[in-house]
């Protein structure tokens, strides 16, 4: 893969507001849930989570959440993405 290529995970672009709508759906709330948390209209998540979709190539919220996870744009529950504890450092 060349450092351009789009299908990179490192080269997608993502907005602050697509990871913020990558955040809640990780946090399981709906489309409807998601606009009043953030005061914006249904239609407009809509169109996030769609954009978000395309962008990472994600079929669903689940496919969605795994992409995230795998490229440290989520953190859950300190997996996958936080510094494990030092393994001769006190317990």
């Amino acid at each position: 893969m060349s450092s351009s290529d789009p299908s990179d995970p490192l080269n997608i672009a993502l907005s602050a507001r697509e990871i913020e709508i990558i955040e809640l759906v990780a946090e399981g709330l709906t489309n409807q849930e998601i606009a009043d948390r953030l005061t914006i209209s249904k239609r407009t998540v809509d169109n996030h989570v769609s954009n978000v979709f395309t962008k990472t190539g994600s079929k669903n919220r689940v496919a969605l959440l795994n992409w995230a996870m795998d490229n440290g744009k989520i953190c859950r529950d300190g997996f996958n993405c936080c510094a494990l504890p030092d393994a001769d450092g006190p317990e």
